[in-house]
């Protein structure tokens, strides 16, 4: 949920990229962080490890001018996509507003999407959030390795198997080259935007 300084007159929400270990989350906030200098107010900060790049989150955050009269702050996360880091998964979805899924085309990471798309949508059950509500955009990721020779799933197949039921907007990309990168936030800011303005709408 986005939190409203009325002193200072700032909204800061909170968009989260989720996804399996390995896909391309982290790589993302650090092209956008490159690319987007002027709309960055902060260094990013990021923890890695050997088994997984990103331990706890990356922290991103954006200005992106005024809703009714107050400026507004995102905050960009990522977090771990390892099965063990579950809790911490938890925490950093903790008042999310917004969410990227992000999804690996290689064939070998087919499961592991599913499982990962899984897992989001009963942590934000937990959280009484409904994945079919919140602001979501998918990702799928890592287009470019079919230039290299590596089988890769179609983007017809990824968007049948993972968004068949949520029909949510979709990006091919290239994390590591840029491509669909800003796309993708671009859809995901827009959709969290409308949807803060209709809570202040509700709330007024």
């Amino acid at each position: 949920m986005a939190v409203f300084n009325v002193k200072d007159r700032i909204i800061e929400c909170k968009l989260v990229y989720y996804g399996s270990g390995r896909g391309g989350k982290t790589t993302n906030l650090e092209y956008i962080h490159k690319a987007g200098k002027k709309y960055v107010s902060e260094d990013m900060v990021s923890i890695n490890t050997k088994g997984d790049r990103t331990l706890f989150f990356d922290f991103l955050p954006i200005g992106l001018g005024k809703i009714r009269g107050c400026d507004v702050k995102v905050q960009l996360y990522t977090v771990p996509g390892q099965a063990k880091y579950s809790s911490t998964r938890k925490l950093v979805l903790k008042n999310v507003d917004g969410l990227v899924f992000v999804a690996d085309s290689l064939e070998v990471r087919r499961k592991a999407n599913m499982l990962s798309l899984k897992d989001l949508q009963q942590n934000l059950a937990e959280m009484n959030i409904s994945i079919f509500k919140i602001p979501l955009v998918l990702q799928f990721n890592k287009r470019d390795l079919a230039d290299e020779g590596l089988p890769i799933m179609s983007l017809e197949l990824m968007n049948k198997e993972l968004n068949s039921k949520l029909k949510a907007p979709y990006f091919g990309a290239s994390a590591v080259k840029g491509d669909g990168v800003q796309q993708t936030l671009k859809k995901a800011l827009e959709l969290t935007l409308k949807h803060l303005q209709k809570e202040l709408k509700w709330s007024q």
